[in-house]
């Protein structure tokens, strides 16, 4: 009975021991996304499925979050409730440097940029009844500028604030982008602001409908001025196209920011490495998930940074020589 009793216990701590190891080898993460229509959500989701498929050299297990976008992403890898998460450039500066909604709570220093994704274009769509044809046309205009916690909300204040308007001179919504078709269709909208990686489903569907849309080019002097005033915006083209039902004849001039995957300083080195490794080694299989995902290359992806490069993800760009494509500035000593 003894040596039954030392051999039961001898087999426990060798289960426990298999369950432990497997464990430390096994990483779960989760990455935060944006609405299902979106382009965030299909881009996380890609990135998911592609760590899972090669979960025997990565080890990693990756799920993915809808969520209300950029905002809420970066609040929530600060946090720790989310290893990675999906946000526009300028809302990755914001937050690092503690401006927009991140004044109160003063500048997020651990936030953590790994690559750049597709540009994001500043879209306008208003109805062909509401006769807005240039921006200085909105005045007194039903126009959504997107749901609190995405990044597409401060964009539509800046357009707004470089043609002269704030949000008392329209007839302001906030609803999220996924509605935002609907009630144009529905009347309930003159227009709609949506930054955006294209082509977009949301916007097929506003171009779709029974009342007629256009897109409204985003250019001039003051927004000249916009660009040179703030380092995450540039101009930017919609390929007409991607939505040939719209009414223009013509690729629409605008301008726009960059999708980053972000993360915290906190996340572990191999991680981040693994993770920069396997997108990266994978780039063609990646870009044909999306047509907006084209124009990607390895240089690219480490432009548009906004936050300081994550020390695992700087390790893999050392490692294939392209380190010195990424701002000096955007380095930091304790990373190297």
């Amino acid at each position: 009975m003894k040596v039954f009793r030392v051999i039961t216990v001898f087999v426990l701590i060798l289960v426990f021991c298999v369950l432990g190891c497997q464990s430390e080898k096994t990483r779960f993460v989760t990455i935060g996304t944006g609405g299902v229509t979106g382009l965030y959500y299909p881009t996380g989701g890609a990135i998911s499925r592609m760590l899972n498929k090669k979960f025997k050299q990565f080890k990693i297990k990756a799920t993915v979050e809808s969520t209300s976008g950029s905002v809420f992403n970066i609040n929530a890898v600060i946090k720790g409730d989310m290893e990675f998460g999906i946000a526009q450039s300028d809302r990755q500066y914001q937050a690092y440097n503690g401006s927009a909604e991140w004044e109160e709570a003063g500048a997020q220093r651990e936030l953590r940029s790994v690559f750049a994704l597709h540009a994001e274009p500043i879209t306008l769509v208003v109805s062909e009844q509401s006769n807005i044809k240039k921006i200085g046309d909105l005045r007194g205009k039903r126009i959504n500028l997107g749901n609190p916690g995405s990044g597409q909300l401060q964009n539509s204040k800046d357009v707004l604030a470089a043609a002269g308007f704030n949000e008392q001179d329209i007839l302001a919504e906030y609803v999220k982008a996924v509605e935002a078709p609907g009630l144009l269709q529905d009347e309930r909208l003159d227009g709609f602001f949506y930054t955006v990686g294209h082509p977009n489903g949301n916007i097929k569907e506003a171009t779709s409908g029974r009342i007629k849309v256009y897109i409204v080019d985003i250019e001039g002097g003051n927004i000249d001025k916009m660009v040179n005033e703030y380092p995450y915006y540039a101009k930017a083209i919609i390929p007409h196209k991607f939505y040939e039902r719209a009414l223009n004849t013509e690729d629409i001039q605008t301008v726009g920011v960059k999708a980053t995957f972000v993360t915290s300083a906190g996340v572990d080195e191999a991680l981040v490495y693994a993770l920069a490794k396997m997108v990266f080694e994978n780039l063609e299989e990646f870009k044909l998930l999306h047509p907006a995902y084209a124009s990607l290359t390895r240089e690219n992806m480490l432009q548009g940074l906004t936050a300081p490069v994550h020390r695992g993800a700087l390790k893999y760009y050392r490692e294939i020589g392209l380190a010195d494509l990424i701002n000096k500035n955007l380095i930091l000593e304790q990373e190297l």
